[in-house]
C-alpha cells in the first residue's frame, strides 16, 4: 500500500542529501574538495557497513543465544524467527540476547545473509509470543529491506557533507579563482546550515525506513496487529526505563530509546508511535 511511497521517499532524501553535497561543496572547497570529502567519508563509513552487526552486538553487550548457551529462550525465539525467516525467503539469523532490563529489540546485518537479531532480557519478559513475532517481523524488514546499507549510504554523504563544512571553517573554502569571490555568504551559509540540513534528511530517512519495516511486519503476519500491540506495550516501558543506548546504534531499536516531542520531531530517528499505530490500523 504505502511502500512505493516509502521507497521513492528515501530516494528522494538521498537525492537530496547528495545535491546539498555536491552544491554546497562546491561552494565552499571547490571540485577537489568535494572528491577529498565524499573520499574520507567513504572510508570512514565503509567498515561501519561491513562491520555494523559486529559493532552493534558488541557496543550492546549482546551473548549469543543457541541450543546449548541457553535453551529456554532459543526454544523460544528460534521457532519465531525461523519461520519468519523461511517466509521472507532469507537464511536463519544468528540469535542473541543482552542483559538489559528495558525491553527493546535490533536486527542487524549489511544484507539477508549476515543478518543477526537481538533482544534484550526485558522485552522477552513483556511481551507474548505473538507480539514478539511481530517485533521479530519489523526487525527482519529492516534487513529485507538493506536498511543498513541505506543508512550507510546517507551518513557517507551527510558525513561528507560535515567534513566539507569543517574543512572550509578551518581553511577558508575554496580559494578558486574561477569565481569572484562572491563565494563568503554562500560559505557561511553552507557552514551553518550544511550539517544541520544533512542531519535532519539522515533522520527523515530513518525515519522512512521504520514505516517500511512496520509495513513489512504487518504483510508478512498477515496482520498489523501483534506488532500494534507491542509498540503500545514498548511506548509505556520505554517511558518507565529509560533505556541508555549510545547515539551511534539508536536508529537499529525498534522503539527509539529516547523519546522527545516537537522540534526534537525532526531529528528524530524515529517516527513517533501514535503515528505509527495509526498507519499500521490502515494496514488491515
Amino acid at each position: 500500500m504505502h511502500h512505493s511511497n516509502n521507497a521513492l521517499k528515501t530516494v528522494a532524501l538521498l537525492g537530496l542529501l547528495s545535491a546539498i553535497l555536491v552544491i554546497g561543496g562546491r561552494a565552499l572547497a571547490g571540485d577537489r574538495g568535494i572528491e577529498y570529502g565524499l573520499g574520507i567519508a567513504v572510508v570512514m563509513n565503509f567498515a561501519s557497513y561491513f562491520f555494523s552487526d559486529k559493532i552493534a552486538l558488541a557496543t550492546s553487550g549482546a551473548e549469543p543465544v543457541t541450543e546449548e548457551t541457553a535453551p529456554e529462550i532459543y526454544r523460544r525465539v528460534a521457532p519465531l524467527v525461523g519461520g519468519l525467516a523461511q517466509k521472507m525467503g532469507i537464511p536463519m539469523p544468528k540469535l542473541y540476547i543482552t542483559p538489559e532490563a528495558s525491553p527493546n529489540a535490533f536486527a542487524t546485518g549489511r544484507d539477508p545473509n549476515h543478518a543477526s537479531v537481538a533482544f534484550t532480557q526485558g522485552i522477552l519478559q513483556l511481551m507474548d509470543d505473538r507480539e514478539l513475532e511481530g517485533v521479530v517481523a519489523h526487525e527482519l524488514g529492516h534487513v529485507l529491506n538493506r536498511d543498513i546499507l541505506i543508512s550507510s549510504i546517507a551518513g557517507t554523504i551527510a558525513a561528507a557533507i560535515t567534513a566539507l563544512s569543517r574543512f572550509a571553517f578551518w581553511f577558508g573554502g575554496s580559494r578558486s579563482d574561477d569565481r569572484d569571490r562572491g563565494g563568503g555568504m554562500e560559505s557561511v551559509v553552507m557552514l551553518i546550515l550544511g550539517p544541520i540540513a544533512a542531519m535532519m534528511i539522515q533522520m527523515a530517512i530513518s525515519r522512512t525506513r521504520e514505516f517500511s519495516a512496520d509495513e513489512a511486519s504487518a504483510k508478512y503476519l498477515g496482520t498489523p496487529y501483534p506488532l500494534i500491540s507491542a509498540l503500545q506495550k514498548l511506548d509505556t516501558w520505554s517511558q518507565r526505563i529509560p533505556m541508555e543506548a549510545t547515539p551511534t546504534t539508536q536508529h537499529l531499536y525498534i522503539m527509539k530509546p529516547l523519546a522527545g516531542g516537537g522540534m526534537m520531531k525532526l531529528f528524530s530517528t524515529h517516527p513517533s508511535t501514535e503515528e505509527r499505530i495509526q498507519r499500521l490500523e490502515q494496514m488491515r
